[in-house]
């Protein structure tokens, strides 16, 4: 009886591996940051959320086949996932730039929020494809 679940060891993996790629590229590109801020963090490469939905969509492609209905579910979700981080949440982060600039710009008395939200440009996405696709293949072998 395994103790942990692979689905759930991938996510994890997936998810603080994408992190720590992240706080790694900010560090060498001279920014200051904060590995603990940097784990809730929106945007950025790779697409941290791209590479944990793909390292369970490839686990679930491989256990329980690609013509399964929970392969087909996960196909969704992974779609879904990746079109939200290039359309919707990146088009939400640069209006909220926008905003921010025209507020200052008007120097309005408006609270604005201390950041804005950012998605993610396309090759970010690829990025965490490609990270999930390698983490969820090692967590199959690994846990076989």
């Amino acid at each position: 009886m395994d103790l942990i679940s692979p689905y759930i060891i991938a996510i994890g993996v997936a998810w603080i591996t994408a992190h720590f790629i992240k706080y790694s590229i900010a560090l060498y590109s001279g920014r200051k940051v904060d590995f603990t801020q940097q784990l809730f963090l929106s945007g950025g490469m790779p697409s941290s959320h791209t590479a944990t939905t793909t390292a369970v969509w490839v686990l679930i492609g491989l256990n329980e086949g690609v013509q399964s209905g929970i392969f087909g579910l996960a196909t969704l979700l992974l779609l879904i996932v990746g079109y939200d981080a290039v359309k919707v949440r990146r088009s939400v982060g640069e209006q909220g730039a926008s905003i921010h600039a025209l507020i200052s710009l008007a120097k309005s008395k408006t609270l604005v929020p201390p950041r804005t939200a950012r998605g993610h440009t396309p090759i970010e996405v690829v990025a965490g494809a490609f990270l999930g696709v390698a983490i969820g293949a090692v967590v199959f072998f690994a846990t076989k």
